[in-house]
């Protein structure tokens, strides 16, 4: 794993000699963020060695180089998933990437499911905790190089940058919620049995990515922010069918509002 990450960060620094200070993962429908970015470098990851390619609608497959707020920002334009066939390690390897490139901060995004019936359809939640639900992307041999065998998940999701972000809402006056998100392998859309069973131990929303990034971003001792975008409900009474569409366009609702906060925390780093 060692020799790859390292072949990965050799082509980038050729391609873009860029040292970013933030990693921004941003999830379905919602690459708009990548508008605000004053935009340096543009790969596909098709061309990066190593890198898996998005094969779900809605993540176009970039990976974007350029200033935000004033911070030097590297930002994926859609992520990989357990479910589209590849390993835990293919999926959190660009993470490990982004941190031999320089990152001290991961901020990830995403469109999931509430389960808590107190949510509404484009509600935003600022992610306080995660239960992890697929295989954990950490089984198998550990290198020292990356992080410790028994990482501590205690303090998965940065107190300080939650607090700041919940401020900014605030000030912004855009509502939030704070919670706690399940992570699931999909790609099937939760039975309602599942829903209950997720709202009884501890959930909020519900989704198919977010938690093996920041398990590995934790991992190298990487400070995490998430946030979510409730695109359907789980709630009894409120079930309703979606499709990814729906899921998509409902995100892309939401997502001026979560752009305006993480631009301003970004700011506050």
């Amino acid at each position: 794993m060692l020799e790859k990450i390292n072949q990965s960060v050799a082509f980038i620094k050729e391609k873009t000699n860029f040292t970013p200070e933030i990693g921004i993962i941003l999830g379905t429908g919602l690459g708009g963020l990548v508008r605000e970015i004053q935009i340096e470098h543009i790969l596909n990851y098709q061309d990066i060695p190593h890198f898996p390619i998005s094969t779900v609608e809605g993540h176009k497959g970039k990976l974007i180089f350029g200033t935000l707020s004033g911070k030097k920002v590297i930002a994926m334009q859609g992520r990989f998933h357990f479910y589209e066939g590849y390993t835990m390690q293919e999926v959190t390897f660009p993470v490990r990437v982004m941190k031999f490139l320089g990152i001290s901060t991961l901020m990830v995004s995403n469109a999931s499911g509430g389960v808590n019936p107190d949510y509404e359809i484009g509600d935003i939640m600022i992610i306080r905790d995660h239960i992890n639900l697929l295989p954990n992307p950490l089984i198998g041999k550990n290198y020292d190089e990356l992080g410790i065998r028994f990482p501590d998940m205690s303090d998965a999701y940065d107190k300080n940058l939650i607090q700041k972000a919940e401020s900014i809402a605030q000030t912004l006056h855009i509502k939030v919620q704070k919670g706690v998100y399940i992570g699931v392998t999909g790609p099937t859309l939760e039975t309602p049995s599942e829903y209950i069973h997720f709202r009884t131990i501890g959930g909020d929303a519900v989704g198919m990515s977010t938690v093996p990034e920041i398990i590995v971003a934790r991992h190298m001792n990487i400070p995490c922010f998430a946030i979510s975008i409730i695109t359907d409900l789980g709630v009894p009474g409120k079930i309703k069918m979606v499709t990814h569409t729906d899921i998509q366009n409902i995100a892309a609702n939401s997502e001026p509002n979560m752009t305006r906060i993480i631009k301003e925390l970004v700011r506050k780093i």
